[in-house]
């Protein structure tokens, strides 16, 4: 018994399947037809935004990207959690005066 697949697209999909790619995607009976269709799933590959950055801090960074300023802070555990604390809020007033300065350019 033979089948016939009605498939969406099939010039590009064919194209895929010659180049060896595998085709994800949907296998249904279409209810107005009553054919066997394949419907592949679209999918875009996923845009990294590169983050430009504000200032290097003695421990981290301060990044901004398009939605939100980032700031990374890295310690060693055998520093002891007082010197961290301390360490912390050094870098976070370095990072502040850092965006700051960044808005100020900004305004001239």
């Amino acid at each position: 018994m033979k089948k016939f697949i009605f498939i969406l697209n099939a010039l590009n999909i064919m194209t895929e399947l010659m180049k060896g790619k595998k085709i994800e995607g949907a296998l249904y009976v279409d209810k107005n037809t009553r054919l066997l269709t394949f419907k592949p799933y679209i999918r875009k590959a996923p845009s990294s935004s590169t983050d430009k950055v504000v200032c290097y801090l003695e421990n981290g960074w301060v990044k901004e990207s398009p939605r939100r300023y980032k700031v990374y802070d890295s310690f060693n555990k055998r520093l002891g959690m007082a010197r961290i604390i301390s360490i912390m809020e050094r870098d976070m007033r370095d990072a502040k005066l850092a965006l700051i300065n960044k808005e100020m350019e900004e305004s001239l």
